[in-house]
């Protein structure tokens, strides 16, 4: 089964889809390169005016990074070189000039909601849940998403969201800011289509001048070096026997 999907339609709005509903989307390397080229496509492409990013099916949108592909990554320096490329990309996604939405299909939890964060919108389905769940794992945010969602929820409700690693509903992630809008799966496709549509009509030039607003507060206030030390602090964390246990507990599990 081909891992990812990448498409754009004749309105100039552009679809990167994980395609591993078996994994519940989780992102391994090669899901790395598609979007690594799919950002690097939209960003190029003067045709594509917006990107979406979603899951096949609908259990999940992405539940973070693939266990199973990472179990091999022992050592601080190991866990560095994967988290930080992955962090690179979810920079270069946060500072596309172009919006970008996240169409929460499912369930993100863990680096699925560093990806979520990263997007400029996050449209959800009803029955989607989301948690920053990495506490429970023995380690941070690893992707910079942590750094993220303090520049974009209040501070309290992002240490929250962050500390306690719970799980939130549709209901609570919007009443914090995480979410902008919620439909129903069978409408998602349709609700997000509408939702971008007043703004896929304005001029790229227009669209560009807007999103160059934030991307350049992060480059003043260093959101690019921020995210490193997220990065170098969660692969300290990533040797620990904390997190082996745990990984082993969740792999286990699957068995």
């Amino acid at each position: 089964m081909v891992k990812t999907k990448f498409f754009v339609d004749n309105n100039g709005i552009s679809t990167f889809v994980i395609n591993r509903p078996e994994k519940r989307n989780a992102v391994d390397y090669e899901v790395m390169t598609s979007l690594e080229k799919a950002i690097s496509e939209v960003k190029a492409n003067p045709h594509i005016k917006a990107l979406v990013i979603t899951g096949a099916g609908s259990q999940a949108f992405c539940s973070g990074g693939d266990i199973s592909a990472f179990h091999a990554l022992e050592t601080a320096a190991e866990a560095e070189s994967m988290l930080k490329r992955m962090g690179r990309i979810l920079y270069e996604l946060l500072i596309l000039p172009k919006p970008t939405v996240a169409l929460l299909n499912g369930t993100a939890v863990g680096g699925g909601c560093e990806i979520a964060i990263a997007c400029d919108f996050r449209i959800s389905a009803a029955h989607s849940e989301f948690g920053f769940i990495q506490g429970d794992l023995g380690i941070t945010t690893g992707w910079g998403g942590g750094t993220i969602l303090f520049e974009k929820l209040r501070y309290s409700d992002a240490m929250e969201m962050l500390t306690s690693s719970q799980i939130y509903s549709v209901e609570r992630a919007k009443q914090v800011g995480f979410l902008s809008y919620v439909t129903s799966y069978q409408e998602l496709a349709m609700r997000c289509e509408e939702w971008l549509l007043p703004i896929i009509t304005k001029p790229s030039a227009v669209l560009t001048a807007y999103k160059q607003m934030p991307i350049a507060k992060w480059s003043q206030v260093g959101l690019w070096e921020r995210m490193e030390a997220e990065i170098d602090h969660c692969s300290l964390l990533w040797e620990s026997e904390e997190h082996k246990q745990a990984v082993n507990n969740r792999l286990q599990k699957k068995a």
